[in-house]
């Protein structure tokens, strides 16, 4: 019988690490399974399907980055979380990272509250309980759903990646109101999440070139509406 308890898997090439996360999220109650690098990961993911995925970013045969690429081509992982574990904090690391699908990023050395607090938060933050009826978002011509994370534009069909598509969906569920770049980080990547300041300006180019330059309003000073 499948276990009920929500499924970790831990991407890293330093076994000490793997041991230490994996002892604390055990101990936790979570069920947990290890892989070295990105192309070990990547096998196991097809049995054992993860709910959440702690990830290393620099490792061999396939790094962090590349993993999640991969991983996001996959639809049936769409809702898999993952949390980048990083030492790194340059801003192009953060922002290639979250541009590939990424949720969260976890600073080493890695403090087991701080670890148990971001999990739980992340969880939370992904399962919002919707129904279907609020699922699918039509707006002007472009029609949002939410379960398929897929974006219509009349008869075209637009592949977002996860950020994207998050962001799009909270601008166009208030059409004209303007909303703060803190607002925006808030929402999207969380209160705890430290990322480049270039990082929004990065997915409203990205969503402005798959879905047109017309939606999406800059407001100076401030931060972005939805108009249509």
């Amino acid at each position: 019988m499948e276990s009920s308890k929500p499924k970790i898997l831990i991407v890293d090439d330093e076994p000490d690490i793997l041991d230490f996360i994996s002892y604390n999220l055990k101990k936790e109650d979570y069920a947990v399974e290890t892989a070295g690098n990105g192309v070990e990961a990547l096998k196991k993911i097809e049995s054992y399907h993860p709910d959440l995925i702690l990830l290393d970013i620099m490792m061999p045969e396939m790094d962090g980055v590349e993993f999640c690429r991969v991983l996001r081509t996959k639809k049936e992982f769409d809702n898999t979380i993952v949390a980048f574990l990083t030492a790194r904090n340059e801003d192009f690391t953060q922002i290639s990272a979250l541009d590939v699908g990424g949720d969260d990023f976890i600073n080493k050395p890695i403090r087991p509250r701080v670890l148990s607090s971001r999990i739980k938060a992340l969880f939370r933050r992904s399962n919002k309980g919707e129904g279907r009826e609020d699922m699918v978002q039509t707006i002007g011509d472009l029609k949002i759903d939410k379960e398929k994370i897929l974006v219509f534009k009349g008869e075209e069909t637009i592949e977002l990646a996860k950020k994207e598509f998050e962001l799009l969906s909270l601008l166009a569920s208030k059409p004209g109101k303007v909303f703060s770049r803190e607002e925006i980080f808030n929402k999207i990547w969380g209160t705890d999440v430290i990322v480049g300041n270039r990082t929004i300006d990065v997915h409203i180019r990205k969503l402005r070139e798959k879905i047109g330059e017309n939606y999406i309003k800059t407001t100076k000073g401030i931060g972005y509406k939805f108009e249509f």
